[in-house]
């Protein structure tokens, strides 16, 4: 693809967060629909999940492999790291949030609220001060597809905190049609959501919502709108150390700036689920599109920790 194709810049700037020479690589294919990328770089390796394939996958940057980490997953779609550096899951089978130890063993951080099931835990990100903040719309309970058929137990498709320490678990949001990905500004003032409702309803607003971040990080004001998505819907997104956000859409990536004016696009073939940026300096954005995971060297740099 020309870098004419690749690239479609709107606003000016957004060409000094791209590398003009670069091309978009396809790293791996074969997939059904793969999600949540997360980097591990003491490792050198990023995971993502092929869902309905039930199997989480590992991309080795030393020699470009790809081999199976786990395999039945659960279902398993978004994943990130905790201040530990261990592996935090989210797996649409059990409908529950997971903790990887290093020993291998797994914990469980949340699979109910208020005595009822969730519904099926889509993406995850964790805070600096340790806790962990997840989306839980039903997608994983609407078929057998992505998970296993079920009425939800949840009178909302909310947005939840696990305290880092006490485990306990707080409906931080409950009005989205169906959140999705989530992260924090580089600065942890802002969170945002995004709500990929139109994928089963054309009247729901294709829009990332923005909140901002009070109290210690116990509670949230609802800013509004932050940016809207042109081609398709907004499911996952990454924030650059300029607080940026990288979208998936349709048609690729989609790059906002903090204001939310929409500055550009990076095309990718297929429809695009979720980024996140890896690599030594985190100036690789690697991509998960539908039955393949990409990558593309960028010279924004990803604000994620671990």
């Amino acid at each position: 693809m020309a870098s004419s194709e690749l690239y479609e810049i709107i606003d000016p700037r957004f060409a000094r967060k791209i590398v003009g020479s670069a091309q978009l690589e396809e790293l791996h294919g074969g997939c059904r629909w793969t999600e949540g990328p997360v980097w591990f770089s003491d490792h050198d390796c990023l995971y993502f999940s092929d869902i309905p394939n039930q199997r989480v996958l590992r991309y080795l940057a030393r020699d470009n492999s790809v081999s199976i980490y786990a395999e039945p997953s659960n279902f398993a779609n978004g994943h990130t790291r905790d201040r530990q550096g261990r592996l935090i899951s989210c797996e649409h089978g059990p409908r529950r949030v997971t903790r990887t130890e290093i020993d291998g063993t797994i914990t469980v951080l949340a699979d109910s609220y208020e005595g009822k099931r969730l519904n099926s835990p889509n993406d995850v990100v964790v805070k600096s001060d340790g806790s962990i903040w997840f989306t839980d719309p039903t997608y994983g309970i609407l078929s057998d597809y992505e998970g296993y058929k079920s009425a939800p137990e949840q009178p909302v498709h909310g947005v939840y905190r696990i305290d880092g320490e006490t485990g306990d678990i707080r409906l931080m949001i409950g009005d989205f049609v169906q959140p999705n990905g989530l992260a924090f500004s580089p600065d942890e003032s802002r969170l945002y959501v995004a709500d990929s409702g139109a994928s089963h309803d054309p009247d729901v607003p294709r829009q990332i919502r923005a909140f901002a971040v009070e109290n210690g990080g116990m509670s949230l004001r609802d800013e509004g709108p932050f940016a809207v998505i042109d081609n398709g819907i907004p499911d996952g997104f990454r924030v650059d150390t300029d607080g940026w956000v990288w979208c998936s859409a349709a048609d690729g990536v989609h790059v906002f700036d903090v204001a939310g004016k929409l500055c550009g696009k990076i095309r990718v073939p297929q429809r695009v689920s979720n980024l996140a940026f890896g690599g030594p300096r985190r100036n690789r954005l690697f991509i998960t599109a539908t039955g393949s995971l990409y990558a593309i060297y960028v010279t924004a740099t990803g604000a994620q920790t671990p």
